[in-house]
């Protein structure tokens, strides 16, 4: 059976805050390898984790960037329900934020968020913030998926190789 990954990884990117969610969708859907679904409402974001009604052909993410502070709803009862649903709880969610507030970095890691990162305020650094990320999820798991084809028999199972460098330029 064949388990490379073709196309582009989804990221479901949830935030109210458009200027951000561009930041985020140009740091890291500008190469191709990273197609980004943006959301701003909780509702939203339930249609298009569940495919239903506008978002009954959404793709399922490889990744969820959760903004905390969403208008209507706070993001750590989105969280709590993703993470509570048994066909959910698998995609990994980022938390990017900007609060720095000790409850809402407890609570997020307490309902299973894979990651917290406060939003930096420069420009520069927030992309490189977000860069960080893909790299740290986007990229491994392509590997572990086997975007790059099979590195052997292994009955079909994804074998996660690490890259004998990753970022830098020095030793």
């Amino acid at each position: 059976m064949d388990h490379t990954v073709r196309g582009p990884a989804d990221v479901l990117v949830i935030d109210d805050d458009a200027g951000d969610a561009l930041l985020i969708e140009e740091s890291i859907g500008g190469s191709g390898a990273v197609r980004c679904h943006v959301v701003s409402r909780r509702s939203e974001a339930q249609g298009f984790l569940r495919r239903t009604g506008q978002f009954a052909g959404a793709p399922r993410p490889w990744l969820i960037l959760l903004d905390l502070n969403l208008g209507e709803s706070h993001g750590l009862d989105l969280l709590a329900e993703v993470k509570g649903d048994a066909e959910l709880m698998s995609i990994p969610v980022v938390v990017l934020s900007s609060s720095r507030h000790p409850a809402d970095i407890d609570n997020s890691y307490a309902l299973h968020a894979n990651a917290y990162v406060v939003k930096p305020i420069d420009l520069d650094d927030f992309a490189r913030a977000v860069q960080t990320i893909e790299a740290c999820f986007i990229k491994l798991m392509e590997r572990a998926h086997g975007r790059y084809g099979s590195s052997g028999d292994h009955d079909g199972q994804a074998v996660l190789t690490f890259p004998e460098r990753v970022g830098g330029t020095g030793d």
